[in-house]
């Protein structure tokens, strides 16, 4: 019995990696680094989000 990701699961999960595309873009992390874990996250869609939300670099706060 494999790990199968239909419907729902599969919009959870690309709903998660935008949220970590946008989180990883505008944070203060180098170019460089910016790209490797964008890469990451689409190339890898699950793996790449856990390993971003584990380790990854944070959008900057907003203020007001």
């Amino acid at each position: 019995m494999g790990l199968e990701i239909t419907g729902l699961g599969a919009l959870f999960i690309l709903a998660l990696d935008i949220w970590a595309l946008v989180s990883v873009l505008s944070s203060p992390a180098s170019v460089a680094e910016k790209v490797l874990w964008a890469l990451l996250i689409l190339v890898l869609p699950l793996i790449g989000f856990l390993l971003w939300l584990i380790a990854g670099p944070r959008a900057r706060p907003r203020l007001g």
